[in-house]
């Protein structure tokens, strides 16, 4: 019998992967993205310390979204974590996709953090 793949743990070992070279320091942090199957969410992550320096996601109340698992909510997060990261002073920041592709949701987000003004 074939057994069927697990995409969640062929995520983890992507993640994996691309942490060996993604590491955010004080000057350029990472802004790590989690998708789940119901909400999207961002942190800014100082990797030399260990800090989460701001976060967001569509379980925000600024927000007031009723579906989180969709583009708009995606762009709406991207947004609000562009504007959190430029009130602490971070403009230009290491974008971690977290093994997700780089479509969707994911590629929403970035972009939208991208107009909003930080530089990746």
């Amino acid at each position: 019998m074939f057994t069927k793949a697990d995409k969640n743990k062929a995520r983890k070992k992507r993640h994996l992967r691309i942490r060996k070279r993604v590491i955010g320091s004080t000057v350029r942090p990472r802004l790590n993205v989690f998708r789940s199957s119901k909400h999207i969410y961002a942190q800014l992550i100082d990797d030399a310390t260990g800090v989460t320096l701001v976060s967001a996601s569509s379980l925000d109340k600024e927000l007031g979204l009723k579906n989180g698992a969709n583009v708009e909510a995606a762009t709406a997060v991207g947004t609000l974590i562009a504007k959190r990261a430029q009130e602490k002073g971070a403009t230009e920041v290491i974008f971690d996709r977290g093994g997700y592709i780089y479509h969707g949701r994911i590629k929403a987000l970035a972009e939208a953090a991208r107009e909003a003004g930080l530089q990746f």
